[in-house]
């Protein structure tokens, strides 16, 4: 146990211990402006002792990157509200990166604020031989990639400690990831380097912009909320071709993004997707995927309505075989915001287990 709870030092930062929130969507950011309600929600997992609060994703700058409502965003109006949540964190002891988010084909026509414009993809695809999206240009890639970029900029003057890039689950840098969504014939849909280009055009600028030491971490998955089987890297030689020019490019920290945290990537080893991908790399990575849960978050959407508590014993001896750096803790953080207290304590039997509910109520 006492693994998860040593400080890690990523650049200049230091988080305070292993254990990361997940990113996860609430949707209660009316016009994009956190509010307090976001404030005390943040801040209370922070106070329990989670050593890094990653935000839900906070919206591109792009009239397309919204798909889902009362998702925040980085307008100059909401900008005292997140200086609020971020000082109110960073008081607790906790750090706080912030997610950038552009959901890219998953957009549906008529979606606030700009219920006009479509959703975009590199090759209007959304899967598989599926276009019913906007086709992005030659310039439409460049604008979206500067956009990008002067919001980094923007997310490390507010104070955030960090950034993540949402690259996983289907969303708009990983349809450029994926060869199902991206049939570009140009540098972006290159597949010698499996289509990363995008990506590492982003970091790379960022990087001039915000210094070597303001840490920058790509969230990324096999899967696909369009097909959970997708598969970017079928073997580690592919996934090892995946991940180094987005390492080179500039990126600190990778967080593989996984349904089931136990399970192992590749045929031949016990390794799961971060083990590997802190293998290839050498770079520290999180591991997520139904930690402290005994079914992933799909069941929710096949009328299971809740998942029962489990053991973490599973993870913590792969956390002391160092198979990974960190791990990101999602829905049983969001029915126990004292779920890092209690197993640091060994009352796991008092964690309060996750039910339906929790998706629709804001603690």
């Amino acid at each position: 146990m006492e693994a998860l709870f040593k400080p890690i030092k990523i650049n200049n930062l230091v988080v305070p211990n292993r254990i990361a929130m997940a990113p996860m969507t609430r949707s209660m950011s009316p016009n994009g402006i956190p509010t307090d309600q976001n404030l005390e929600y943040y801040k209370r997992r922070a106070a329990a002792e989670v050593g890094m609060i990653i935000t839900e994703g906070v919206e591109v700058s792009h009239p397309a990157s919204s798909g889902y409502p009362n998702v925040p965003n980085l307008r100059k109006d909401s900008h005292e509200g997140w200086k609020n949540l971020i000082s109110a964190v960073q008081e607790e002891g906790s750090t706080i990166f912030c997610q950038l988010w552009h959901v890219g084909g998953i957009r549906k026509p008529g979606q606030p604020p700009n219920p006009e414009v479509p959703g975009y993809t590199p090759s209007g695809l959304v899967r598989k031989d599926k276009k019913v999206a906007y086709e992005m240009t030659d310039n439409d890639v460049e604008d979206l990639i500067q956009n990008y970029v002067k919001d980094i900029e923007i997310i490390k003057m507010l104070g955030f400690d960090g950034v993540e890039l949402h690259g996983a689950h289907g969303y708009m840098i990983d349809q450029f990831f994926w060869r199902d969504t991206n049939a570009r014939k140009d540098k972006y849909g290159k597949e010698d380097d499996l289509r990363t280009k995008f990506v590492c055009e982003i970091v790379s600028r960022a990087r001039k912009l915000v210094g070597n030491d303001f840490p920058i971490m790509l969230r990324f998955s096999q899967w696909k909320q369009q097909d959970y089987d997708a598969i970017l890297a079928p073997t580690p030689a592919d996934l090892e071709t995946f991940l180094g020019p987005i390492s080179d490019s500039g990126v600190d920290v990778f967080h593989a993004s996984t349904r089931r945290y136990w399970e192992p990537e590749f045929e031949g080893s016990d390794l799961n997707l971060a083990g590997w991908t802190k293998k290839i790399t050498n770079k520290p990575t999180i591991t997520v995927g139904s930690v402290g849960l005994d079914s992933d978050f799909i069941g929710l959407y096949v009328g299971k309505d809740k998942a029962n508590t489990s053991s973490i014993k599973t993870l913590i001896k792969m956390f002391e075989r160092e198979e990974f750096d960190m791990v990101a803790v999602g829905r049983a953080l969001l029915s126990d915001p004292q779920w890092v207290l209690k197993v640091k304590e060994g009352r796991e039997d008092e964690i309060v287990g996750f039910t339906k509910e929790y998706v629709e109520k804001y603690f």
